[in-house]
């Protein structure tokens, strides 16, 4: 039965506006109104809220708003490609990353760092401040492509891209995720790459045996938080990631689990849908999905033999 009591305002001296507002964005609040405004004991309006109120990173976690966040984002971010690279008429970003391009003419030798932009027309090193395109091609004057290892100053072996012409010039770049590029270059440049180098040692990008969401229980010095996130399952490697970090917070490959379980109890994803992949090394990592059953298929199936005899 529900108590008829008015709720009525308390005080709190000890509590400020920033205890409000840390509440709010880090556990928030639900919010079930129904009020009714009467004058001289005559109803006129009726009001009935249901509302949630939270931080977006919790409000994502919990599966809320992902739609309008994905969208958002995806919109903010061709915004700002549009507005460092200016596009020509049709054209359309492919993908873009950090990168630079070797510059071996005249008398300055060495590397120069900018965005790497991959488009449908073309490939750009641009530098933003001070604005300046340090190279191009366009793809229909590439030859060939291919990954080649360089040696850093330091002693570490880093993967380059190197661009050949049709007129057999080479040029030598710089990117953040080398195999990437060189995989959406080899399916841009289909039919149109050197036999020898077409199948190159990257290959094309794997495609996902799986991609959705899911929640993962980050380890804190707190004590383990589940956070919602998206995930990637290929046959090499499950990888997890928050949309507000900007690195994956998990990255396992598949030959690293010795084993893949659905354990008993409640998870963010209601009653019986956590996860548990044990590893190699001994680690337990925990998952909670929206359909366990269908994970649980997935990572068996990605998971190697012997772990699962």
């Amino acid at each position: 039965m529900t108590d008829p009591t008015p709720m009525r305002p308390t005080r709190e001296p000890r509590v400020t506006l920033d205890d409000l507002v840390e509440v709010l964005l880090n556990k928030g609040a639900v919010l079930h109104l129904d009020l009714i405004v009467a004058v001289a004991d005559i109803p006129l309006i009726g009001v009935s809220v249901r509302a949630a109120i939270a931080g977006m990173e919790t409000m994502l976690e919990y599966g809320m708003m992902r739609n309008w966040d994905e969208a958002t984002r995806a919109w903010a971010e061709r915004s700002a490609v549009r507005r460092a690279l200016d596009l020509r008429e049709g054209e359309s970003i492919v993908r873009r990353m950090s990168g630079g391009h070797l510059l071996t003419e005249g008398v300055y030798h060495g590397w120069r760092p900018g965005t790497v932009y991959l488009t449908d027309q073309r490939l750009v090193v641009l530098r933003e401040e001070p604005r300046e395109v340090l190279w191009q091609t366009e793809l229909g004057s590439v030859g060939a492509v291919r990954l080649k290892p360089e040696r850093t100053v330091g002693g570490e072996e880093r993967l380059r891209l190197e661009v050949r012409s049709a007129g057999g010039r080479r040029d030598l770049l710089s990117a953040r995720e080398p195999e990437a590029l060189h995989a959406l270059l080899v399916k841009a440049l289909a039919g149109r790459l050197a036999p020898a180098l077409s199948a190159g040692s990257a290959g094309e990008e794997e495609p996902p045996i799986a991609e959705g969401h899911l929640w993962y229980e980050e380890p804190r010095r707190s004590g383990p938080l589940w956070r919602g996130g998206r995930a990637r399952l290929t046959a090499d490697r499950l990888t997890w990631k928050s949309p507000v970090d900007g690195r994956p917070a998990l990255v396992l490959d598949t030959v690293d689990v010795a084993g893949v379980e659905r354990a008993a109890g409640y998870g963010p994803g209601g009653e019986g849908s956590v996860l548990v992949l044990r590893t190699t090394a001994g680690e337990e990592i925990r998952l909670s999905a929206d359909d366990p059953e269908r994970w649980l298929r997935w990572l068996t199936f990605a998971a190697p033999e012997p772990a699962l005899a």
